[in-house]
């Protein structure tokens, strides 16, 4: 990996790279996959250091913004904005998903209502990237657990299969997840 001793962090306990680390890395041919992201110093055009290297693959890129300028919530919605999931998984309408899995008119009203606490909150595509997740742990035969902490107030994540608390059932309130 990278000799962390040397490169400084940010806030979140990234590492951020200056132009000379760039550099380094591509001089010595290392493999820039192994990095899901790099976070760089804004004086770096990295963007044009990379696609000058032949072969380089498509990276995600984050610009580093000083933390006294960037907050928690603008840096949460950064890493939001940039979900690693197939093209087709980014593209699925998740609402008309989930509203086809429901059953009855009881759970069409209830799903309506959390599909709005989720659209308020800018979370579909959370929602799409749950649905690849669950997906690709069936796909591979992995168990995961029955459900914990608030998530299991959410009908939603029930029927993509999140959790296995069926949260109607016992009357949870979904805005116990979604405050």
């Amino acid at each position: 990996m990278l000799n962390s001793t040397k490169m400084k962090t940010d806030q979140y306990g990234q590492i951020v790279l200056d132009e000379n680390d760039v550099c380094d890395l591509i001089r010595q041919g290392r493999d820039l996959t192994e990095m899901r992201r790099i976070v760089v110093d804004p004086t770096v055009d990295i963007e044009t250091m990379v696609h000058q290297v032949e072969n380089v693959p498509d990276l995600v890129v984050h610009t580093f913004v000083d933390g006294s300028d960037q907050s928690v919530p603008d840096y949460d919605e950064l890493a939001q904005r940039q979900w690693r999931m197939p093209e087709e998984y980014q593209q699925v309408d998740i609402a008309a998903h989930i509203l086809e899995l429901c059953g009855t008119d009881v759970e069409l009203q209830r799903v309506g209502e959390e599909l709005l606490l989720y659209q308020e909150r800018n979370m579909f595509d959370l929602l799409r990237y749950l649905k690849y997740l669950v997906d690709t742990m069936r796909e591979n035969h992995v168990i995961w657990g029955v459900g914990r902490g608030s998530s299991v107030a959410s009908y939603v994540l029930f029927l993509l299969g999140v959790h296995r608390v069926n949260s109607m059932h016992y009357d949870l309130d979904p805005r116990e997840f979604l405050r």
